[in-house]
């Protein structure tokens, strides 16, 4: 089991930056593809960005492409989301996820941390 818990939500102006963290306990977490994904309401849940195990490959929605990086920290368990240039369309719940090697798709989640960016 793996278990997930992102932190770094809140509220933010148009224009402005934050940083989502999730934070990953139990299994080995290194061994383990990162993902953010969000879900604004009435909108199904859409892929953000994710990152390798070892962090050299990186892949983004088009959406926010040029304005979120992300980024893992292996000896801290941890991977991060830097958003920047944030837009009202950006507001929706985001969640981390882990995806098992070899996996096509998150076997983890966790529990989502809101994020919204007023105009």
């Amino acid at each position: 089991q793996v278990q997930l818990v992102e932190s770094g939500g809140g509220l933010v102006q148009a224009g402005g930056s934050l940083r989502l963290s999730c934070a990953a306990s139990g299994r080995t977490f290194r061994a383990y593809a990162m993902g953010w994904f969000r879900q604004a309401p009435g909108k199904e849940r859409e892929f953000v960005a994710a990152i390798g195990w070892s962090g050299g490959h990186t892949y983004y929605a088009d959406s926010v492409k040029g304005r979120f990086t992300i980024f893992r920290d292996n000896a801290k368990n941890t991977v991060y989301l830097q958003m920047n240039r944030l837009r009202p369309e950006d507001t929706a719940v985001y969640y981390c996820a882990a995806t098992a090697p070899g996996g096509s798709s998150p076997d983890y989640w966790g529990r989502g941390t809101q994020v919204t960016v007023s105009a």
